[in-house]
Order: structure tokens, then sequence, then C-alpha cells
């Protein structure tokens, strides 16, 4: 029986095994991602999530929600993350050693910057229980009612983006932190979901959140915070060069910017920027 050629025989096998050039590009191993994003963002990432799998089976996502600065925190520890979505600029810097020193003050370089972009816009929110039974029906009565004493304000705690904004807002009034809580007129979550649940139980009279969160949990938004009283709410997203899995990373990345995934933000009041 004639024997055929090393090269023939080597193509022949490829051929019958489904190699390159049989029945097209081979596909690509399962990848596991994981994603730390800001809590405010569990209920649309979710269903982002669910939206992306069905075209991207082998990709499995594990999403973290926590605050910013919590993720932030534990990206520096050591914890397993791809992709990182922030809910303020601050937070991302700390861990972009291509940010300013003034910001990443421990020169930390874990942010992948090729990858990085400015995702979507939020807005600061002041939020009211079911009635509103202080009659808070803005900012400016939010002032006076905290002046006066006679109402209690839930608000982030100061390593968290929301309530690093509403410390800009207090500020911009003329208020003081540390006199509002020695008075005890203000009590704090450990991230804007936190808050939120405060003031969907009823136990605030209000609470500063985001506009999503308070869309998502179905609560009366009373006033929006301007650019002038705490500047933009940016959530910067990345990923991380710690990756094990940078190209699939990139990939989910670019769906963000998709007008399907941002139709999925657009519909609690994100404003896609991606």
């Amino acid at each position: 029986m004639k024997r055929l050629p090393p090269l023939l025989l080597t193509l022949l096998l490829l051929s019958a095994c489904g190699g390159p050039g049989a029945d097209g590009p081979v596909t690509g191993e399962d990848a596991e991602l994981t994603v730390f994003a800001a809590a405010s963002m569990q209920e649309t990432l979710t269903e982002i999530g669910e939206n992306y799998k069905k075209g991207h089976p082998n990709v499995t996502l594990v999403f973290n929600f926590d605050s910013s600065g919590t993720l932030k925190t534990q990206i520096q520890e050591g914890a397993v993350c791809d992709i990182f979505i922030s809910a303020g600029q601050k937070q991302m810097n700390q861990l972009d050693v291509s940010a300013s020193a003034e910001v990443n003050t421990e020169g930390l370089d874990f942010v992948a910057s090729d990858t990085r972009f400015d995702l979507l816009e939020n807005k600061v929110a002041l939020a009211v229980p079911e009635g509103n039974p202080a009659s808070i029906n803005s900012y400016e009565d939010l002032k006076a009612a905290l002046e006066a004493g006679n109402i209690l304000l839930a608000i982030g705690n100061e390593d968290v983006p929301v309530g690093q904004y509403t410390r800009e807002i207090l500020a911009h009034y003329g208020l003081d932190e540390g006199s509002l809580a020695a008075a005890g007129v203000l009590t704090y979550g450990s991230n804007v979901k936190e808050v939120t649940t405060q003031v969907s139980e009823g136990t605030v009279d209000c609470g500063v959140i985001y506009a999503t969160d308070a869309f998502s949990a179905g609560l009366t938004v009373v006033d929006t915070a301007t650019a002038e009283m705490c500047g933009q709410v940016i959530y910067p997203a990345a990923a991380l060069k710690t990756s094990g899995h940078p190209e699939e990373a990139q990939a989910f990345l670019d769906y963000l910017r998709t007008p399907e995934a941002g139709a999925v933000l657009e519909a609690v009041g994100f404003t896609p920027l991606g």
C-alpha cells in the first residue's frame, strides 16, 4: 500500500478532527469573568449579563456589587477581578498608575489604562419615603430642616461615592457634617443600597441616593443635584492588568458600549457615555 506524504497525512488528520479550515474557526475556551461594580448598577448589570450570556455561552459572568471604595480595597488586597466599574473617578484613579499622584498616592498599578473609558452618568437625587411625611420637596427644604434639627437624613459613608457627592452638596449649602451628626439628624449606609433601604422602609425622612436607585426601588425623587452642587457623577470602567482573561474582558467592555446594553441603562435613568 502506497504511503501518504507526511504533510498530506497531517492535513487529513486535522480535517478529520475538525481543525482550522474544516468547519470554521475553533471556538474559544470557557472563561469566568469576575466583574466588580458599584452597588447602584446591580439591577442593570445583572440584566445586561443575562443578555450577554445568550450570545456568549462560553463566558460566565460573576458579579461583586458593593461601594466603590470597598471594591477598590478588595482589588488592592489581591481579590480576583477582571473588570472594575466604579461610581466615581476617584476610586478608579486610585488604582490607575497613569492617574495623578495626588490621587493615586500609593502608585498602584492595577488598571489596564488602554481599556478605560467613561461608561455612563448618573444623578444624585433627594428621595423620600411613601407619602413624604416630612414634606421635603427640595434641597432647599432639606437645608432648612437640617438646620432646624427636626429631620432624619440618610447618607452614604465618606468612602462611598454617593456619600462623597452628598458631602459636596452639604458644603454647597454651607452645612457642616460634623455638626449635623452631633445633632443626631444623620444616619449612614455603607453603600447606596443601604441608604435606599432606609428610605424605602421609612426609617428616615429622606435620603441622598442615585436617581437610578430611586427608580429601581420605586421611590419618589423630589430634587436632583446640579453639576454646580456636586460635579458630574461619572462611572468609569476598565479591565485590570491582573485579569486572567483579557480578551474576554475587553469583549464584555465593548458590549457595554452597544445600543443593546445602553437601552438597559437608559431604562432606569442612566445616561450612557461610551
